[in-house]
């Protein structure tokens, strides 16, 4: 197969990856506030979740993930990265692939929210997992930055740049619960 296509079907499983890590830490949320609810609405609202929970996680994120790593895997030899990633000018490569191996961490870490939840186990407050779903996104950007800018960026500044949009997404996520607590 063509490495360009390679590269197309690696992408499109990154965003599908993507998609479904964005989307199941707000419904764990939901999850979780649902045992905020009188019952019989709380048991509802939990089987409602838990069955979107299920489907999005198994459905979309897990089959994402494994194609993601087949097809970046089959992507890394076509193109004979594999051979130059201990070169000086293929050492962002190495970040990279560092970035995402902490994400597959972070997935696992959320199959194991998956498998509390299903168990009706809540470890972890709204709030807590609010702060854990945008975790995501730092990974998004370290990856994406590093992708399509490479070597031409500083590394210093990249981790400059990089502590700056966590502190910036964490005091969006501040902001959020203290409108949150005013509303109510």
């Amino acid at each position: 197969m063509n490495y360009l296509y390679l590269k197309a079907l690696h992408i499109i499983f990154v965003v599908t990856w993507f998609a479904g890590l964005f989307y199941i830490p707000r419904l764990f949320i939901y999850n979780t506030e649902a045992n905020e609810k009188e019952e019989p609405v709380r048991s509802a609202m939990h089987q409602q979740f838990n069955l979107m929970i299920k489907r999005l996680w198994m459905g979309i994120t897990w089959p994402s993930a494994i194609l993601t790593l087949i097809f970046g895997l089959t992507v890394m030899h076509t193109g004979g990265w594999d051979t130059k990633l201990f070169t000086s000018p293929v050492r962002w490569l190495l970040v990279k692939l560092a970035f995402v191996l902490l994400l597959y961490l972070y997935h696992f870490s959320l199959h194991a929210i998956y498998k509390q939840q299903a168990k009706g186990i809540f470890k972890y407050t709204s709030q807590q997992l609010r702060i854990w779903n945008e975790v995501a996104t730092i990974f998004l950007v370290a990856i994406v930055m590093l992708a399509t800018v490479k070597q031409s960026i500083s590394f210093i500044w990249g981790i400059v740049g990089l502590i700056g949009f966590i502190i910036l997404l964490m005091s969006a996520i501040k902001i959020y619960k203290l409108i949150r607590q005013k509303k109510h």
